[in-house]
C-alpha cells in the first residue's frame, strides 16, 4: 500500500466551506485572489506570483487580471481576512476559475494537484447553486404572473363575499298593499 489518500481525504485536505468563502465576484466573474490561493497552496504569494509571471503566456486577461485600487478597497473592507492586503502598495490578482485551473500547470506539487480539485468541485457546487437560484427565481415569477391573473378574480369573490355578510337593511319592508 502507498501513502495514496481517499477521496474524502483528500477533501478533508481543505475544507469546502473554506474555500467557497474565498471566492469572490469581481468584474461579474466569480474569482480568487493570489493572497487566497497561496495559502491554499501552502506557499508564499510572492512564490505564486513569481511563478505566473515566469509563465505569462498561460494566463490571458479571461484567465487573471489585476485589481484596481478601488477593487482593492472594496474587497479589504468587505473580507476580514484579507486586511493584510490594506497597507500593501501591491494591488493584488485575481484568478477566474480557467486562471485557477492553469495554476496546478505551473505549481509542480501534488498539494497544488488536490487543492485544485478541492477548487474545482467548489465552483462547481457554487454554479449547481446559482443554477438551482436560477430556476427558483424563474418559478416564482411564473407563479406571480398566475396570482397577478387571478388577482381580479380574487378580489370580485372577496367583494361578493362582504356584501354576503353585510348585515339586512334593519327596516321591515313590507310586500303588498297597505289598506287605509
Amino acid at each position: 500500500m502507498g501513502s495514496r489518500r481517499s477521496g474524502t481525504e483528500q477533501e478533508h485536505l481543505i475544507p469546502a466551506e473554506r474555500i467557497e468563502r474565498r471566492i469572490l465576484l469581481l468584474r461579474r466573474q466569480k474569482v480568487m485572489l493570489d493572497a487566497d490561493l497561496a495559502e491554499l497552496y501552502g506557499v508564499p504569494t510572492k512564490a505564486l506570483n513569481q511563478a505566473v509571471k515566469r509563465n505569462k503566456d498561460r494566463f490571458p486577461p479571461d484567465f487573471m487580471f489585476r485589481l484596481s485600487k478601488e477593487e482593492k478597497a472594496e474587497v479589504v473592507t468587505i473580507c476580514d481576512h484579507l486586511s493584510n492586503l490594506r497597507f500593501s502598495p501591491m494591488l493584488p490578482h485575481a484568478f477566474t476559475e480557467h486562471g485557477i485551473l492553469m495554476l496546478s500547470s505551473v505549481l509542480h506539487s501534488k498539494r497544488a494537484v488536490q487543492v485544485n480539485i478541492a477548487i474545482m468541485r467548489a465552483f462547481v457546487k457554487l454554479r449547481e447553486m446559482l443554477s438551482a437560484h436560477t430556476e427558483f427565481r424563474q418559478k416564482l415569477a411564473e407563479l406571480e404572473r398566475k396570482l397577478e391573473s387571478h388577482d381580479g378574480h380574487i378580489r370580485s369573490l372577496f367583494d361578493a363575499i362582504r356584501q354576503l355578510m353585510t348585515p339586512p337593511d334593519p327596516k321591515p319592508r313590507r310586500i303588498g298593499f297597505h289598506a287605509r
